[in-house]
C-alpha cells in the first residue's frame, strides 16, 4: 500500500503568497491545499485531515489568532504562523495562542522548507512513539504515578488518560487546552519529582527552549491551577520549585485497580 504524502494548509488572504508557499512545497512532495481566508480555511479544516497548517495572521474579517484559536480546540496539528509582525511580543502571542512556530515575512524559500520539514519530522517521531506507548509525549522518568489500565495514570485525586485525551480531578473531568494536557500529562508521569520548564517545553512543544518558552510554559500552568481550582480551590496539585521547575506530589496508585 502507498504511503500517501503529508498534507499542507497554507491559508494566506494575499493569494499570490498563498500559492507560491504551495508551490514551492508541492516541489518536495506535499500535498498541499492553498486557502485564501480564515472562514475557508476552518472549513477545509473541519472537512480533510491535514498535518500542519500554515498561517497568516492579518487577515481581514477572521484572523490567523482566531482560526489558531478554533483549530487548537479540536486539534493538535502542527500550526505555523507566518506574519510580517516581527515584533517579540507578536511573536509570544502567537506562541501563546497555541502556534507551534512563526516565521517572519519576508522568508526565503529555503528557511520555509527547512523549518516545515523540521515540523513534520518531529510530528512523524511523535506520532511513532504514540504507537508505541499510546501517548506521543516526551517523558522524563517514569517514578510516581502507577499504570493500571492502559494509558491511564493516576496520583491523589488526579487521573490522566492519556489515550482518551481526558483528564479528571476529584471524579469530575477537567477540560484543558492540548498543551495543558500535555504538561499536565509529563508531570504526572513523572510525580514527586521536578520537571524543569525547559523539559516541559521541548517535550510537549517540541521545540528548542529559547527566551520566549518560559513564558509559554507559565502560562500553560496558570490554566491548569485555575481549572483544577475550579473543582477544589483547597488543594496545591502543582507546586513550583523556585528556580527549578514545577513537580506534583501525591501518593500514586494504580488506575482501574
Amino acid at each position: 500500500m502507498e504511503e500517501r504524502a503529508l498534507r499542507i494548509l497554507a491559508v494566506d488572504d494575499d493569494a499570490a503568497i498563498a500559492d507560491m508557499v504551495a508551490r514551492m512545497l508541492e516541489a518536495e512532495c506535499y500535498d498541499v491545499t492553498a486557502c485564501y481566508s480564515g472562514g475557508e480555511a476552518l472549513a477545509l479544516f473541519a472537512a480533510e485531515p491535514y498535518d500542519l497548517v500554515l498561517l497568516d495572521i492579518m487577515m481581514p474579517g477572521m484572523d490567523g489568532l482566531e482560526v489558531c484559536r478554533q483549530i487548537r480546540q479540536t486539534s493538535e496539528v502542527p500550526i505555523v504562523f507566518l506574519s510580517a509582525k516581527d515584533e517579540e511580543t507578536d511573536k509570544v502571542l502567537g506562541l501563546l495562542m497555541g502556534a507551534d512556530d512563526y516565521i517572519v515575512k519576508p522568508f526565503r524559500q529555503r528557511e520555509l522548507v527547512a523549518r516545515v520539514k523540521a515540523r513534520l519530522r518531529r510530528l512523524e517521531a511523535s506520532r511513532s512513539a504514540g504507537a508505541a506507548d499510546g501517548s506521543g509525549l516526551g517523558r522524563v522518568g517514569d517514578e510516581g504515578a502507577d499504570e493500571g489500565a492502559p494509558g491511564i495514570r493516576r496520583v491523589g485525586d488526579l487521573e490522566i488518560n492519556e489515550r482518551g485525551h481526558v483528564a479528571h480531578f476529584q471524579g469530575m473531568e477537567v477540560s484543558l487546552a492540548p498543551k495543558e494536557f500535555g504538561v499536565l500529562a509529563m508531570l504526572v508521569r513523572n510525580a514527586g519529582a521536578t520537571v524543569s520548564a525547559a523539559e516541559l517545553y521541548e517535550s510537549v512543544w517540541e521545540q528548542s527552549y529559547d527566551k520566549t518558552a518560559n513564558n509559554s510554559v507559565m502560562v500553560c500552568i496558570r490554566g491548569i491551577r485555575r481549572k483544577l481550582a475550579e473543582v477544589d480551590s483547597s488543594m496545591d496539585v502543582v507546586h513550583t520549585v523556585w528556580g527549578v521547575g514545577y513537580k506534583i506530589e501525591g501518593s500514586a496508585k494504580a488506575a482501574g485497580r
